[in-house]
């Protein structure tokens, strides 16, 4: 997966992969070259007394080094460059697959994943490529350069090679085999971490109101715990890594220079080339030091690589159409035609055998006890979901095939759970039209009953607004984004339980208004409160996924037995009537 992942995403970058290449071979050359340098100075030069060659080489091993250094920070600089703009292609990938995803894809990998996936995994993939540009680059050419260049030194003792390089390499893949699996472990686990964090966070008043402080830090203790076990083992592997490899680098030297030694007292090479040796030794085994640091990231790289490509390699429920409607002629009529929706592998369809027509001019409400499917139903026309069966329709058109910018246009949302994003007030009314007026804002505040609050606040439109609209209170987040909506006046209107938080003054003034501004458009409302749908045109009943009931209140009261016992529920025989 990560050779795939790298495969997809370098391609762009194959000119400056080129660059790096070249400046780490010439790099590498020259570091290669200097102790050869070094060992002339010593058999011709210092051996000799000849010091005017000592200066003549001492000025070329200079320039050498200069070389080296240049080619050096020219290379970490493509590499770093080429790198931060894999991972910046790659996060991106991720989020515009992720954008793509259904309700049903979210709801699969959840967004504490989902938020790992695209930082901490991604970066692991990144820092591997950005070691692999600057280290492991330079390695193999470092390693086997070295091998030619001791071989040129002296043959008889370039065979402790053979043995040095194999255990070497052994010692790493043993290590690297045995790391691999903790670092899958460690991922799931920050996963975990992220989410119970964001639970505890998000539920943070909850936890307080029934005092389970104490049940909350044992369960982050237990999860943070666990992470730090594997990352513990993880570590203990890795510290015993660095002591092995070194054991063998200066256990070969120490042979190096004894039977190095007995070479020179034989007469079979030169002081200078027993240093060189030396040298070489210590550069072929720094390259594969550098790789085996970079085997010890590979585990995790490839682990994160995996998860990664779960999230590209996941196909949305909800396909975009291969040549999509981008013009509606009518007005927003709206059809449910034998629609039914099932979740992969559920014994029982959430809805079965849908079918409501909702025209404009009229208010259409959705009733149901809790679980009957109304959030699910609504969710279908912007398609934040696909039907498993049946057909929506606009204007005649199946919703599968419409352009998603024309559904954007077409159907304004109010979610269940209306979410504001940080910034203003006004930047958040403005999400789905960027070029409203402020006049345009404020009538939309009106209407929505945020008028009053918004002009209380000291910035009134450019007021801030808090990451999910924390800094203000539940319903007046319901009527932003009630006004968020009507900003863009879509031909459309779907509330789903979007007036729950609203006191009933409020809700009926603001019903009053809504009708009014919404006279032209097609309205479909789903509401657990009575008094919200009592008014509307056509009432639609729904129970266990099907529809049971439909008609005006009077209608339902007198001859739906569902319908009847949740208002009875609500409101007394009276107010009822």
């Amino acid at each position: 997966m990560l050779i795939k992942i790298l495969r997809a995403h370098l391609g762009p970058y194959s000119r400056p992969i080129s660059v790096l290449v070249l400046l780490q071979l010439v790099s590498t050359i020259a570091a290669l070259y200097l102790p050869t340098l070094n060992a002339d100075i010593i058999d011709n030069g210092v051996v000799k007394g000849d010091t005017g060659y000592i200066m003549q080489l001492g000025g070329v091993m200079i320039g050498v080094t200069l070389v080296q250094a240049v080619c050096s920070v020219g290379a970490v600089y493509f590499g770093a460059r080429t790198a931060m703009a894999v991972g910046r292609d790659i996060r991106a990938s991720v989020f515009d697959q992720v954008q793509s995803f259904s309700a049903r894809e979210l709801g699969g990998f959840g967004a504490p994943s989902l938020i790992t996936r695209t930082t901490n995994d991604v970066q692991q993939v990144q820092m591997l490529l950005l070691m692999s540009f600057t280290l492991m680059v330079a390695a193999p050419i470092m390693c086997f350069g070295g091998i030619i260049m001791a071989l040129n030194q002296d043959v008889p003792l370039s065979a402790l090679l053979l043995i040095v390089v194999p255990l070497l390499g052994a010692v790493v893949t043993l290590l690297v085999k045995r790391l691999r699996p903790d670092f899958r472990t460690m991922q799931t686990r920050i996963d975990k971490v992220n989410r119970v964090l964001r639970e505890q966070i998000t539920g943070i008043r909850v936890i307080r109101a029934f005092v389970k402080d104490g049940h909350e830090q044992d369960r982050f203790g237990g999860a943070n715990q666990e992470l730090t076990d594997v990352s513990l083992r993880v570590g203990r592997t890795m510290a015993f890594m660095f002591p092995s490899v070194m054991l063998v680098v200066n256990v070969s030297s120490v042979a190096v220079m004894w039977f190095g030694a007995h070479r020179i007292d034989s007469g079979g090479m030169q002081i200078g080339a027993l240093t060189a040796f030396l040298s070489y030794l210590m550069q072929i085994l720094m390259s594969v030091m550098m790789a085996t640091f970079m085997f010890m990231m590979v585990p995790r790289a490839e682990v994160c690589a995996e998860r990664i490509q779960e999230v590209l390699g996941t196909e949305t429920s909800v396909v975009p159409p291969t040549g999509p409607v981008v013009e509606l002629r009518g007005s927003g009529h709206l059809e449910l035609r034998g629609v039914e929706f099932r979740y992969p592998g559920a014994e029982a369809p959430v809805l079965r055998g849908i079918d409501i027509v909702a025209r404009p001019g009229e208010t259409t409400a959705v009733i149901g006890s809790t679980g009957s499917g109304k959030t699910t139903l609504l969710s279908l026309v912007p398609r934040l979901i696909d039907s498993t069966g049946g057909t929506v329709f606009v204007d005649g058109v199946d919703v599968r095939e419409l352009s998603p910018e024309l559904i954007a246009e077409t159907v304004g949302l109010v979610p269940q759970k209306p979410y504001l994003f940080t910034g203003t007030v006004a930047s958040n009314l403005r999400y789905g039209k960027p070029d409203a007026t402020d006049e345009e804002l404020w009538h939309a505040l009106e209407v929505a009953q945020a008028k009053d609050f918004v002009e209380r606040l000291d910035e009134g439109l450019e007021a801030p607004i808090a990451q999910g609209g924390g800094n203000v209170s539940g319903g007046q987040r319901q009527r932003l984004a009630i006004a968020r909506a009507l900003v863009r006046r879509p031909e459309i209107y779907l509330f789903d339980d979007s007036f729950s938080a609203l006191d009933y003054a409020t809700d009926a003034k603001l019903r009053k208004a809504l009708s009014r501004e919404t006279a032209e458009a097609t309205v479909l409302i789903v509401a657990q409160r009575v008094s919200t749908i009592r008014d509307a045109d056509r009432i639609i009943v729904l129970d266990e996924g099907a529809v049971v009931g439909s008609g005006t209140h009077h209608e339902l009261m007198a001859d739906n037995p569902t319908y009847r016992e949740i208002v009875l529920s609500q409101l007394t025989e009276q107010e009822a009537a």
